[in-house]
């Protein structure tokens, strides 16, 4: 798939380019995320095609088919009370969460090659369909970036259309700094993010395993953007930055004045950390409706889930809304 195929693009830009480099099926999944699955052959296209379908209602109208899929909806799982690192700056792969906590382990990936930083795809909780976002702590951190929210904002509107509750995953530490992004829009693009999961109307549940940080929080279908329940694991940060980053900023002077500003800056780090390196803070505002075990989070989200069920939420009188395109 292309706009303007390789001869033009020499005759007009003098750039030369293969046809399977311009417009082929990892150029689109990997690189302009036009595409948003790539199969080996048409049997496992097709094969995928059902699968996706099984998650989808007939129409808008209609809830997605609820599937009866043998997995204990009350099933603990010990391995996630070790499956974040006890080094708050050591990676780990979200997807890992994830299988552990839906039905069978079955996490159907979308957009899999493009924005590796966050993930999306479609799992069921006790049978019924959700759609999962999640940072990805694997790749870049898992911040956000122009791309990765772009990538979670078409599939949260996505399931908001066909009545798919969403589930999100929160370890984010922040957008992604720099010159490009920020040139490149982040401000708008992040907002479609924003924009999308606070005009859901489907039930939404979000789990805080690590990071929250800041703005990028706040977008990660927080408190603030009207998600219905948001649990955190003990490990959960939920700040306006880093400690370190934190501490620099905002006790500059301080830290400065001070004849040890080694030692000053590292006891301002641990009384940071003492105070919002959990989520109990957080809590205490209203801002989390509950810290939980990790190994209970699998009948916890299915409880969740349960009682959204008759969830409705009344649309304003307008035409649509002004989502930042």
């Amino acid at each position: 798939m292309f706009i303007t195929g390789p001869e033009v693009i020499k005759t007009v830009t003098g750039e030369e380019v293969e046809f399977e480099e311009l417009g082929g099926a990892m150029t689109h999944n990997s690189k302009s995320g036009v595409a948003h699955f790539a199969s080996e052959d048409e049997e496992a296209c097709l094969e995928d095609a059902r699968y996706l379908f099984s998650f989808l209602p007939q129409n808008n109208l209609e809830l997605p088919p609820r599937l009866d899929t043998g997995d204990d909806p009350d099933r603990m799982e010990e391995a996630l009370d070790t499956v974040v690192p006890d080094n708050p700056n050591k990676p780990y792969d979200m997807r890992d969460v994830v299988s552990l906590i839906v039905d069978d382990g079955e996490f159907f990936e979308v957009h899999e090659h493009f924005a590796k930083n966050i993930i999306v795809g479609f799992s069921r909780l006790d049978g019924y369909a959700i759609g999962v976002v999640g940072n990805q702590p694997s790749q870049l951190a898992g911040v956000l970036d122009i791309d990765a929210s772009e990538k979670a904002a078409r599939f949260v509107r996505f399931c908001d259309a066909f009545n798919i509750p969403l589930l999100t995953f929160c370890d984010v530490p922040g957008f992604l700094p720099g010159t490009n992004q920020e040139w490149g829009g982040i401000i708008r693009r992040g907002a479609k993010l924003l924009y999308a999961f606070t005009e859901a109307t489907v039930p939404k549940l979000t789990v805080i395993t690590r990071k929250a940080y800041g703005g990028a929080y706040d977008v990660m279908n927080s408190k603030h953007m009207l998600a219905d329940f948001n649990f955190a694991w003990p490990t959960a940060e939920v700040a306006v930055m880093g400690p370190e980053g934190a501490v620099n900023i905002i006790y500059r002077r301080d830290i400065a004045s001070s004849p040890t500003p080694d030692e000053r800056r590292a006891k301002l780090m641990d009384d940071y950390k003492a105070r919002f390196a959990n989520p109990y803070s957080a809590a205490e505002r209203g801002y989390i409706d509950d810290v939980i075990v990790p190994h209970e989070t699998r009948p916890r989200l299915i409880q969740a889930l349960k009682t959204l069920q008759t969830k409705r939420v009344p649309g304003p009188k307008r035409k649509h809304g002004n989502i930042p395109l």
